[in-house]
Order: C-alpha cells, then structure tokens, then sequence
C-alpha cells in the first residue's frame, strides 16, 4: 500500500479528470471498496475518483490511479456513477446525506449504487431519500472478498431502479462474474446477501466445529477436509479457507467482527418480517464469544480458535500448528 505520505487529497475539478471516459467515484475504500477501486482505475476504461474518511486507507487506489478527493459530495460531482461501500446503514446515510455528502455533489444523471451490506428496511428508506433528490440508487451487494474483486470475480446481487441498474450494467459486468437483477423493489437484494453470509456464517461454524472433533479424536483433519471435498457437501469454503482453518492462521479477507456485525442485521431483519431463525441466533451467541476473546480483527473463519479454546481444551488431538500433541 501506498505511504502515508504519499496520499494526498486533490481538489476537485482540478486536471487529471478525463470526461471521456464514463467516470466512478467509489465511497470507501476499506479492503473491498480498495479492490473495487484499484481494478477500475487500473483497467484503464474508467476515469475514478475515491474517498475515505481515513485518507491513508486511499493509497492502494491512489496509487493505482484514482484522485483521492476529500468529501463524497466532491466525489459525487466528478462522477456518473458513484458506488457506496462502508460498514452499515447509518455509514451509508452519513456519506449519502451528511455535511459534505454525495446529495450535496448531486447533477443530473447521477447514479448511486451501494455495494454495502446493509439491512433490507434501511436501504428502501435510503432509496426513497436518495429519490426526493432526484437521484437513482440501486441495492447491489456482492458476494466474494478483495481477491474476487480485484480479479473480476464478483457475484453482484441488485435491485431497485431498472434505469439505474442499466446505467450501473457495464460497470458491474466489469466487476463481475455473475449480475443477478433480481427486480426493483428496494432491498431485495440486501435480503438475498443476507441470507448468502448466513450460509457463510454456518459453514464456518461447521468446519471449525469438524476440523476440531477430528482433531481431537488424534485423527488428521486434512483427511476429513479431502473426505468432504470428493462429495455433495464440498464448498468453496471448504475447498479453500479450510486447510488453512487446520492452523488457526488466514490472512483477513472478511473480518470476524464484520460478519458478526452481519449476523446482527440477519437478526434484526427477521425479526421485522416475524421469522424465527435458531441457529442464527445460536451462531450469535458463539460469536459474539469470539469478539470478547478479541478475535474481532482476524478473518471470520478463525472462528476455529475459539472453538478450539471452547472445545478443544486437554486430550490429545493436534495442535493448532497440525503438529499431533504428545
């Protein structure tokens, strides 16, 4: 990543913005909205601009080519489109409509997209606010992390505006894999991503909670993950993130602390819509058990360690390191 030093704030409107080329403004810049920015500006189709409230957490996409300005609202007036990723819907409402906002950038055509996963109640009342300002919006969170989006392997979810949809198509064709438009009521999409990390949510439960039985029966857990892998049940996750689960080591693509932070949204949503949801509630509770022991900050799937400390404690078994204990 770029130095500090490095990252400087440029005035909007200065020179360096090509009008020929269809122009994004990314709104955050944490490890997703950081890939997102770095691929757009890097593929040379796209004039970008990008803001963060840290500044510092700009220089990847500084460096790759955006202009870091220094207010949405100034990243709002040198865009088309401009795509919103921060950490909740109250984030969301800040950067949309506080002092210095993208409202506050507003022109004709603009577009806004938020990739952000947020609660399906709070998107439609953003929508609607976005729309007393004559601004289009459409829900269009995505599932797979900064290595998914800085290969152009994104799933995007989307709906509202079918007008803002299309104007949004070519960017997140760009982005993505797969573009699912799935109609234009607000907050559908941000249901379907919620109902897409609760999956996430337990299959990372489940294999911590499998690696650790096998473990602690001496047996090798990587047999168990081959074993699952060479059936119906295989995953991504499963194919993937656990071997390295095994260690109790993974570099953070998706922090504990964000999808527990999800799980709480999934809870609230339900709860709205009258549904009960148990083992969302149950994975609730360990989770949360997690962040007391200060795993908040490791990827989610480190979710192991405090099943380990919770389970996995005496015995024999392997160590967290796959060396067998003695």
């Amino acid at each position: 990543m770029t130095p500090v030093a490095d990252v400087k704030i440029q005035e909007a409107g200065a020179p360096g913005i090509n009008a020929t080329k269809p122009r994004i403004g990314i709104v955050g810049t944490g490890m997703l909205g950081s890939a997102v920015a770095v691929r757009l500006a890097e593929s040379g189709a796209y004039a970008v601009s990008a803001y963060n409230r840290t500044a510092q957490n700009a220089g990847a996409a500084g460096a790759a080519g955006a202009r870091i300005l220094g207010s949405p609202a100034a990243v709002a007036r040198e865009s088309d489109i401009v795509i919103t990723i921060v950490k909740d819907a109250d984030a969301v409402r800040d950067v949309s409509f506080g002092p210095g906002g993208i409202v506050e950038g507003r022109h004709g055509g603009l577009t806004v997209a938020d990739i952000s996963t947020i609660d399906p109640a709070g998107s439609k009342e953003i929508t609607a606010e976005y729309a007393q300002h004559g601004i289009g919006r459409v829900d269009s969170p995505v599932m797979g992390g900064p290595d998914a989006a800085a290969a152009g392997r994104l799933v995007v979810m989307a709906s509202g505006s079918r007008v803002a949809f299309d104007a949004c198509r070519p960017v997140f064709d760009y982005m993505a894999e797969s573009v699912f438009y799935l109609g234009d009521g607000p907050g559908t999409a941000h249901t379907i991503k919620l109902a897409m990390n609760m999956q996430i949510t337990m299959l990372a439960l489940s294999l911590a909670e499998g690696i650790t039985l096998v473990d602690k029966s001496g047996a090798d857990p990587k047999a168990f993950l081959d074993v699952l892998n060479s059936t119906y049940f295989s995953t991504g996750m499963s194919r993937k993130k656990a071997y390295n689960m095994i260690s109790g080591q993974q570099s953070p693509t998706f922090t504990l602390a964000n999808l527990r932070k999800d799980i709480g949204i999934m809870a609230s949503a339900a709860g709205l819509l009258g549904v009960d949801l148990p083992m969302t509630k149950a994975a609730e509770k360990v989770y949360d058990e997690a962040l007391r022991e200060g795993h908040g900050e490791l990827d989610y799937t480190c979710i192991i360690r405090h099943i380990r400390e919770r389970h996995g404690k005496g015995g024999h078994g392997r160590r967290s390191d796959g060396a067998r204990r003695t």
